[in-house]
């Protein structure tokens, strides 16, 4: 059924067809007819950062920027959902086209820019929805802030989200805000860490419950970067890592319509390199803290070499677009299976 859902909704212009089809998605949760597109949700509890997960796949930030469809998404079998990335205000983000689908790749472009309504509009949405499950809100800073007051964003925004979220990401690593991906290294990456750091003690201690905080980091930093960063959060304290967000690499997609747009690519092309990279940080963590690996999950076996690479979760994005809700049960069910084994 997914199929030929797909088919129409691919006929449509890009943006039209995810606003289209996460309206579908929100309105079937009303109507209790979500079953007819996915299985029931796979149990596999499994704890991590100190949260318990219902199963281990999740859905990474970006298709639910303002949090408008948390039911709808759960209702389809994700463990965990991941909303934003939000910015302090509400921003358009950029000119439009900045979505682009590449099918014989299974890929996709963005260059959405963090379009969002803003972190007061987020929070009503997350009020509103009633959610118990697992909420992950990814933050980020409004494209007009200097990156030496970056800071001031990423406080801005934990300190807002942190009542309603089970876990906060900071987006440090989308190829679409000018000079972003600068933070994730260096003495900047130390001082922005540092502040978080302080900030979410002292937003424990105010509210009597520890929410961790991870880094979404990007695909396309060489090993000693990737070694390097690894001990910054460490040292920093930081509970997690995502790894890995779009790439500004296009050697997988040369030569195809739209595959010398800019912008981040995902989905199978990012397969590997996430992979690699998820690999390169169990090594220099050696279990001091846990990795949720996403990018190019567009099956159960994928899912299972980002586990096998070191990840403790998964995040899904391009791959569910693609798949469909099928692929929510297939990962979570291949997971659980090797967990058993």
């Amino acid at each position: 059924m997914y199929s030929v859902l797909r088919h129409i909704l691919f006929c449509l212009p890009t943006e039209t067809s995810h606003h289209l089809s996460l309206g579908s998605v929100w309105l079937l949760q009303k109507l209790g007819l979500s079953r007819l597109f996915a299985k029931p949700m796979v149990s596999s509890p499994l704890t991590v950062m100190g949260i318990e997960f219902p199963n281990a796949v999740g859905l990474a930030a970006g298709l639910d920027k303002d949090a408008k469809y948390i039911n709808g998404l759960s209702a389809l079998g994700f463990g965990f959902i991941e909303v934003g990335t939000v910015t302090p205000k509400a921003q358009a983000g950029n000119p439009q086209p900045r979505l682009f689908r590449l099918p014989e790749a299974e890929a996709i472009i963005n260059r959405m820019g963090f379009n969002n309504l803003g972190l007061e509009h987020l929070l009503e949405q997350v009020k509103a929805s009633g959610f118990k499950g697992v909420l992950g809100i990814n933050i980020g800073k409004n494209k007009d802030t200097p990156a030496e007051h970056a800071v001031d964003d990423y406080l801005i925004g934990l300190r807002a989200v942190y009542s309603f979220a089970s876990y906060v990401t900071v987006n440090l690593s989308s190829p679409n805000t000018p000079g972003l991906r600068d933070l994730q290294f260096g003495q900047p990456l130390i001082d922005l860490l540092g502040a978080l750091k302080k900030a979410q003690l002292e937003l424990a201690e105010k509210y009597g419950r520890y929410v961790p905080m991870a880094v979404k980091i990007a695909p396309d930093m060489a090993e000693d970067d990737i070694r390097r960063v690894a001990e910054v959060f460490v040292e920093q304290g930081i509970d997690g890592v995502i790894a890995t967000n779009t790439t500004i690499a296009r050697d997988a997609v040369a030569g195809l319509r739209h595959g010398d747009e800019v912008g981040g690519l995902s989905g199978l092309p990012v397969r590997d390199s996430s992979t690699t990279v998820i690999r390169i940080l169990a090594d220099a963590l050696n279990g001091r803290l846990p990795i949720i690996g996403v990018g190019g999950i567009s099956d159960g076996e994928s899912a299972v070499d980002k586990i096998a690479a070191g990840a403790s979760l998964v995040q899904i994005y391009t791959g569910f677009i693609y798949r469909g809700p099928a692929l929510i049960a297939e990962a979570a069910s291949a997971i659980a299976n090797i967990e058993a084994a």
